[in-house]
């Protein structure tokens, strides 16, 4: 499962290529993911532009001018930066294509990894709101630790 450091490793990798664009559009090969991708995904998300990507633990959020996307990578999906022309493979299971002439695809081998779009703040999301600190906020530090650790064996 890629954990905390490999998804912020993903989080800075992508931004580049995506923070600023719009999107033209989205290809779902396979909805069968953790939870199914939604079948107006593409229609949803064309004409959007990408505001923000931010990591919540082991999701990556991409905010975009009306609402976001949340994504977690599972245990064995990862996210490239290709051109939308490039060949897909079996594990290649969705697409969202950029005014840049790029695409971000996600490869899930094992489709533990799902994607969802919001609306509303995606910190309200019920696959975010049970997560614990940030461990690299500044919040997160000895006191905090000491707080939380009273009164427990």
């Amino acid at each position: 499962m890629p954990e905390l450091p490999e998804v912020e490793t993903t989080r800075r990798g992508i931004a580049p290529h995506i923070l600023g664009r719009t999107i033209t559009g989205a290809v779902v090969r396979n909805r069968q993911l953790r939870w199914p991708v939604p079948r107006s995904l593409g229609k949803t998300l064309t004409g959007r532009q990408v505001k923000s990507v931010d990591r919540r633990g082991k999701y990556l959020l991409i905010g975009l001018d009306t609402g976001a996307l949340i994504l977690h990578l599972g245990m064995s999906g990862s996210l490239r930066i290709v051109k939308p022309d490039t060949a897909h493979e079996k594990h290649d299971h969705v697409d969202i294509v950029f005014d840049n002439g790029r695409c971000l695809r996600l490869r899930d081998p094992r489709r533990f990894g799902s994607i969802h779009y919001t609306r509303d703040d995606p910190l309200d999301h019920s696959l975010l709101t049970s997560l614990g600190p940030e461990p690299l906020e500044d919040t997160f530090n000895g006191d905090y630790l000491y707080a939380r650790s009273r009164k427990r064996k």
